[in-house]
């Protein structure tokens, strides 16, 4: 096999792991959700989920771009020989990771409860959201150490690490914010607030995120201190005469980080501004507190929760292609870098359509099935079927930005993801306040936001790469085999539903829907046989579709 074939092998399997590996890792955070909703409430879900989305925006400042800045960085110099330079990135991308997270950190903490009560107008999420300040600082550093192996070509770490952390997750969240709400609720009744108890118990289940980040960065420290001792031995086999100086590699780190985290900053800075203005609005149609951070909980605890399960495949795949674009443009290599570039994106539209369908068909069943049959089904369900299309379109933009920061087109992605901003609260605006769609404007506002990046940075990419993406099997054949599942899976719910409940009838239905889809996206020729034995235990699954004459 060619150095070039076995590249692309090797990127395809690498993303194929970390997918895998966040799939898993979403499911957790997905199920842990479902015990932790239940003892929050709506409203404590709304802290909760306001607490995070703040977190969220403070480590896109401070570290969410980390681990792609310091993966090129590091792939740049291990593709040219420059081990000891490698090196150098990774102490001074620590270096930066600790300074920059620890001061973040520190003014979390401090100013939690101005940020809380007059950006998003929920102060009671100020206990939340002092308790995940340490998380900041924490996972800069887990995230310089992903960045570093990624830079290597390998996922593993990563995905690993992944997975412990949302196990960790998992445990002390639920079980945090239940001692919390007991204590909250005896401390509420001598203060005589009647929120306090939601609002503690919110805090108790961040403390998970905390404890998980730090149980990461313990496995991560591990991980690289049994590699050490063979990075070292490169190191002395490197004969590189020019080493680069702390000052440069700051600046590199500093030129290379910039425009990702200005682009992925104000790419997500949407969820945020969305929620204060959503807030603001309804506060001012007499809308109490409790009732929209009932709504908005809803929206996000719920509804973006799901979604996040099907979206982590394009959060994985973009940081896995970064090396190997790396590498195609280092070799001026436009034809190769397209072949990969039409790979990632088809293979996440293959995966992200279904889920999307999927979502719509079932939203009612799924959301009975984790939620319960509660006085907020109706909407829930009704916000994840207005909301499916918004899952493709986040997952294409989310990727295609990954992809022109691999390209080095650093400052693309962020004019795109401010126009879209731009444009998506003009929206916003009008469909709450003047055509009073409440959080449906929200989700439409979204749609028009993930449209308009898709748009632009398909332009992008065309005018880098001299490239237009391949329209059949990327697009048409993953709908429309999605259509047959979503067909079938509503049908088998119906049927099965009339005798075995709905949880059997929803479980039965999606499996029968994952079944019917892979059959047809085969049988339309939506992936070829060359493609399954790219995967990893693709040669079994291949033998396995030739034997039952599907393939």
């Amino acid at each position: 096999m060619s150095k070039k074939s076995s590249s692309k092998t090797n990127f395809l399997a690498q993303g194929t792991i970390l997918v895998i590996a966040s799939f898993v890792a979403k499911a957790i955070g997905m199920i842990y959700r479902i015990p932790l909703t239940h003892i929050l409430g709506d409203d404590g879900n709304g802290y909760y989920s306001t607490a995070n989305e703040i977190y969220t925006i403070i480590l896109m400042i401070s570290s969410f771009s980390l681990p792609l800045a310091v993966s090129r960085l590091v792939a740049e110099r291990e593709y040219a020989g420059e081990v000891k330079n490698s090196y150098r990135v990774l102490i001074c991308s620590l270096r930066f990771a600790a300074v920059t997270g620890g001061i973040l950190s520190i003014l979390t903490f401090l100013l939690g409860g101005v940020i809380t009560k007059y950006v998003m107008g929920v102060e009671l999420a100020s206990y939340a959201l002092r308790v995940l300040a340490p998380a900041i600082f924490l996972f800069a550093l887990t995230g310089v150490l992903r960045g570093f192996f990624q830079g290597h070509g390998t996922m593993v770490p990563t995905a690993i690490s992944q997975i412990i952390e949302q196990v960790i997750n998992a445990i002390i969240s639920v079980a945090g914010a239940y001692v919390m709400l007991q204590y909250g609720l005896k401390l509420g009744e001598k203060k005589g607030d009647a929120e306090l108890g939601t609002a503690l118990a919110a805090a108790g289940g961040t403390f998970g995120t905390v404890a998980s980040v730090g149980v990461a960065l313990l496995f991560m420290i591990v991980i690289y201190l049994g590699y050490r001792n063979g990075f070292k031995r490169r190191m002395k086999k490197d004969k590189t005469r020019r080493r680069e100086s702390d000052r440069a590699i700051y600046r590199a780190i500093t030129y290379t980080i910039l425009p990702i985290v200005l682009s992925t900053l104000v790419y997500n800075i949407s969820t945020i501004i969305d929620q204060g203005v959503f807030n603001h609005i309804l506060a001012g149609m007499g809308f109490t507190q409790k009732q929209y951070a009932t709504v908005w909980g809803i929206y996000s605890g719920k509804f973006r929760v799901l979604m996040n399960v099907p979206l982590s495949i394009a959060s994985c795949l973009a940081p896995s292609v970064v090396p190997a674009l790396t590498e195609a443009m280092a070799n001026n290599d436009l034809r190769e870098a397209g072949l990969r570039t039409r790979d990632t994106i088809r293979y996440t539209m293959v995966f992200t359509i279904p889920c999307a369908v999927g979502m719509a068909a079932l939203a009612r069943p799924i959301m009975m099935m984790l939620y319960g049959n509660n006085d907020s089904l109706a909407l829930a369900a009704g916000i994840m079927q207005s909301g499916a299309l918004l899952t493709v379109l986040l997952a294409l933009s989310t990727l295609t930005t990954g992809i022109l920061q691999g390209l080095g087109e650093m400052q693309a992605p962020l004019v795109h993801a401010a126009t879209a901003v731009a444009i998506h609260l003009g929206f916003l605006v009008l469909f709450v306040v003047k055509f009073k769609w409440n959080i449906y404007g929200v989700v439409y506002a979204n749609i028009i936001f993930g449209l308009i990046i898709c748009l632009l940075n398909a332009r992008s990419i065309r005018k880098k790469l001299h490239y237009r993406q391949e329209i059949k099997k990327t697009f048409l054949v993953p709908v429309i085999a999605a259509g047959v599942m979503g067909i079938a899976a509503y049908l088998v719910h119906r049927v099965f539903n009339l005798f075995a409940g709905n949880t059997i009838s929803t479980i039965l239905a999606v499996c029968v829907g994952a079944v019917v889809y892979g059959i047809c996206l085969v049988k339309l020729g939506g992936i070829l046989e060359r493609e399954i034995r790219r995967l990893p235990k693709g040669d079994l699954l291949a033998d396995l579709l030739i034997r039952l004459n599907i393939l």
